[in-house]
């Protein structure tokens, strides 16, 4: 099937869903905004623009300011914000496969744009540009309506993961080069140039900050310095690659020869442990279930490999495991690299947040069919919290003339991207970068 196909039924699936999420939470209509440009605090240079995720959702224009007017019944209209500006290159149409869908026009000036939405009833807006919105008598963000949409964009369709597909394959090749480099003895800031250069994007386009880690600086979780030490001998290399807005997120941990051999081992027994919590993604299992599970397995490496001198069964009831794996086992993916909806129970936006013993986890939904998200367990050498077992009656437990050893390597993360189907898990990063 055409891309265009795919996007045909994209956009009639968002039209039917929003009618509905519409009547529900009272409104007659709806306008999303692609967004401001956020300029720097007593400045004239802005940030590099993201567009409202709801907009990118419905559309792939590219630029800020523009308007889309969803309106149950009719085809829904995008309004091009135009201007004639020979400083900025203007948000455009880089793909037409998209156009037949919309009613298409083009404003000159922002006061014009705005004009072409009239004063609609009952109408709602969701974006940044709330002072126009409200002028008009539309309500800005409305809870009840956003919480909606938001559980919408969690379930992805054809159209989706087929950009998801794209994404994964740029991101693929980016990895291969990046972790090539790697062997060679590159620098962190030379393995960040061979990713981008291999992504052929540039690092705005980027959707979130590569992580490229030589050693201890893959046990700081979200790494961003680039730093010029060369001849590391492992690298934690969390990054993606994004088409019209939907991202892949891939992490891979490699070690050289020159590695600890007790480091190195443990490598394997992570990737492992994730192609099995993979496997164990599938409908009608909480996504927590799959978190306690990563944290089960990694009480056994723990145990298996000598950094505790416990059971795994005793790691995991005694809470061992959590210095070593603080995060969540992961969260949803789409538009957003942490996509919304994972602490959502119901449409309507009531709150699920995560057990208190596992603050950080991002998802506590029930998996279902459609659903896309990471599945990443970590292994680390943090400091800051092994610190507080060093002593009291728990410090017995810990090997700690390993843990010293290991600890100026940093750590490990394995990260898939997983589409949830009927029959299970499909594991869309492994298709392109089997190891």
């Amino acid at each position: 099937m055409t891309h265009a196909d795919l996007f045909s039924r994209h956009v009639s699936r968002l039209q039917a869903k929003t009618e509905k999420a519409l009547a529900e939470a009272g409104f007659e209509s709806l306008v999303i905004s692609s967004g401001t440009p956020f300029t720097f605090f007593v400045d004239d240079r802005d940030a590099p623009f993201e567009p409202t995720p709801h907009f990118a959702h419905w559309c792939p224009l590219t630029g800020p300011h523009h308007l889309l007017h969803v309106v149950p019944g009719r085809k829904p209209r995008v309004i091009r914000y135009a201007p004639e500006d020979y400083w900025y290159e203007q948000g455009g149409v880089t793909e037409g496969f998209w156009l037949p869908e919309f009613d298409l026009e083009e404003a000159g000036t922002l006061d014009a744009a705005w004009e072409r939405i009239g004063t609609p009833s009952r109408a709602a807006f969701v974006g940044s540009e709330t002072e126009r919105a409200t002028k008009l008598g539309l309500e800005a963000n409305p809870k009840a309506l956003v919480s909606r949409l938001d559980w919408n964009r969690s379930y992805k369709d054809d159209y989706e993961i087929r950009c998801l597909e794209q994404a994964t394959v740029l991101g693929a090749r980016a990895h291969r080069a990046a972790r090539e480099a790697f062997a060679t003895g590159a620098s962190e800031r030379e393995i960040h140039h061979a990713f981008v250069g291999a992504a052929g994007t540039t690092e705005a386009e980027l959707p979130y900050t590569t992580i490229v880690a030589l050693e201890k600086n893959g046990a700081i979780l979200h790494y961003e310095s680039k730093q010029t030490v060369r001849d590391g001998r492992v690298l934690l290399l969390d990054a993606g690659v994004q088409v019209r807005r939907y991202a892949s997120d891939i992490t891979r941990t490699t070690t050289t020869a020159a590695c600890d051999p007790r480091f190195a081992a443990m490598v394997p027994a992570m990737e492992a442990l994730e192609q099995q919590l993979v496997q164990e993604s599938r409908p009608g299992r909480p996504y927590l279930d799959v978190h306690l599970e990563a944290h089960r397995g990694i009480g056994r490496i723990l145990s298996e490999h000598g950094l505790l001198k416990v059971s795994a069964e005793e790691a995991y009831e005694t809470g061992l495991t959590h210095p070593f794996f603080p995060h969540g086992i992961g969260h949803h993916l789409g538009i957003q690299v942490h996509d919304v909806a994972g602490q959502q129970s119901d449409p309507s936006g009531t709150p699920a947040p995560p057990p208190e013993e596992h603050p950080y986890l991002r998802n506590t939904r029930m998996i279902e069919p459609g659903h896309v998200f990471t599945i990443e367990p970590g292994l680390y050498f943090i400091p800051m919290l092994l610190r507080p077992f060093r002593s009291g009656p728990r410090s017995a437990a810990f090997d700690w003339d390993t843990i010293d050893a290991l600890a100026p390597l940093g750590g490990i993360r394995v990260e898939d991207n997983v589409v949830v189907m009927e029959s299970g898990p499909r594991n869309l990063t492994r298709e392109q970068l089997p190891d």
